[in-house]
């Protein structure tokens, strides 16, 4: 495990802001985020009901969803996020320091999942008073261009490295931070793998034109607390991962029998 992340793809993600690990996901825990899938999609169409909605922010019912933060009603999810696997990549990309950030599904439906417009993750947080953070993008299903993966543009393609102010699309309500040319590199990946990139790094998705749904796991760590703009309180979630190179995160524990 200690050998997962070689030392040139440490300095491709330093230079370039991303790198890909291969089908690096355990059995185990690809069958585990590939259960709590369904179950975020029914959180969030639950809310849309309750809302008597099809729209609620980037999340449109049946085309696409963005759903946050279920490792908190889900704790079995635990097991995942603070893995030896994912200390090991958060040790190779922000070092010895390390918090669980955010997480969330995204998911594009079959045959009319949406695309998403070129951002960076920092674009999200919405101020630029943070340092970048990792995004851990899991597909927890084989991946191409044709059912909408993710595009990335290296550093040396787009010239930015720093927190960029986007944009709403009133149509969609994405934030765009990006509107030149370059398409950016598609990660074609088997499920399990995991693209590893920058909060900086802008990136995009294209529609999923399949007949199969496309399943995506996002994990998101920060080497610093961030806050809020006014810094008031924490951004997102904050909780301690890596101290001294150390995996102090709590583990959630079996469900008794």
């Amino acid at each position: 495990m200690g050998n997962l992340i070689t030392e040139e793809q440490k300095w491709q993600y330093r230079d370039e802001g991303y790198f890909v690990l291969p089908r690096v996901l355990s059995d185990d825990h690809l069958s585990l985020l590939r259960r709590e899938a369904q179950y975020s999609i029914e959180r969030m169409d639950a809310r849309m009901d309750a809302a008597k909605t099809d729209v609620i922010g980037i999340n449109h019912r049946g085309k696409r969803y963005f759903s946050s933060n279920v490792f908190l009603e889900r704790p079995e999810l635990r097991r995942f996020l603070f893995s030896d696997l994912m200390a090991n990549v958060c040790r190779a990309t922000l070092g010895d320091e390390a918090y669980m950030f955010w997480e969330q599904y995204v998911i594009k439906c079959a045959d009319k999942g949406m695309k998403f417009s070129w951002h960076q993750d920092s674009g999200y947080v919405n101020h630029p008073n943070h340092k970048p953070y990792l995004t851990c993008w899991i597909p927890l299903d084989d991946v191409t261009p044709e059912n909408g993966t993710v595009f990335l543009l290296p550093y040396s393609r787009s010239g930015i490295r720093s927190w960029v102010k986007h944009i709403p699309d009133p149509t969609t309500n994405d934030l765009v931070g990006y509107f030149g040319s370059d398409q950016g590199v598609p990660i074609i990946a088997e499920a399990g793998s995991i693209a590893c990139f920058s909060s900086y790094v802008f990136h995009s998705s294209g529609a999923n034109t399949t007949n199969k749904m496309r399943r995506v796991y996002l994990a998101q760590y920060s080497g610093e607390v961030i806050r809020s703009a006014d810094g008031d309180k924490p951004w997102g979630n904050a909780e301690a991962f890596l101290k001294e190179g150390k995996n102090v995160g709590k583990i959630a524990e079996p469900a008794e029998a």
